[in-house]
């Protein structure tokens, strides 16, 4: 399920700009395909809002999608309709597994498991300091 968003959306950075714009552990992640450690990111404010891509600033989850997972890292049942998510396969560690990342920069953000909740049954589990949240006016 890879898609790349319409060139006229896309999102495209030197490394260097990169660096510049992110602190050093989002750009580890985003960048580089990294992971935060478990419970090292604060979780986010109470209330209704949306979770941006750090890198982009696309929209890709509503508060109302997500639940607390147990794992550590923040967890939704899905995207934002319409959200730039797109998924590869991720054969890392000598593991396979879903990887999650914004269409629109290409930025890692997580990966995705098939043991979420209702209604679609999928956990997103992404790294915290790939988002940024921003609460509903």
């Amino acid at each position: 399920m890879t898609q790349q968003a319409p060139a006229r959306d896309r999102v495209e950075k030197t490394d260097a700009e990169w660096r510049a714009q992110l602190s050093d552990l989002a750009y580890k992640v985003t960048r580089k395909h990294g992971t935060e450690r478990a419970f090292t990111h604060d979780d986010f404010p109470a209330g209704p809002g949306r979770f941006h891509c750090i890198c982009c600033d696309a929209v890709l989850f509503d508060k109302g999608q997500k639940f607390d997972s147990g794992t550590g890292w923040p967890s939704f049942w899905a995207p934002v309709e319409g959200a730039p998510v797109g998924e590869t396969v991720d054969r890392s560690f000598f593991m396979r597994r879903t990887e999650v990342h914004c269409t629109r920069c290409d930025a890692h953000l997580g990966h995705v498991f098939p043991d979420g909740p209702p209604p679609t049954g999928l956990r997103y589990c992404m790294n915290g300091v790939a988002l940024r949240f921003e609460p509903a006016a």
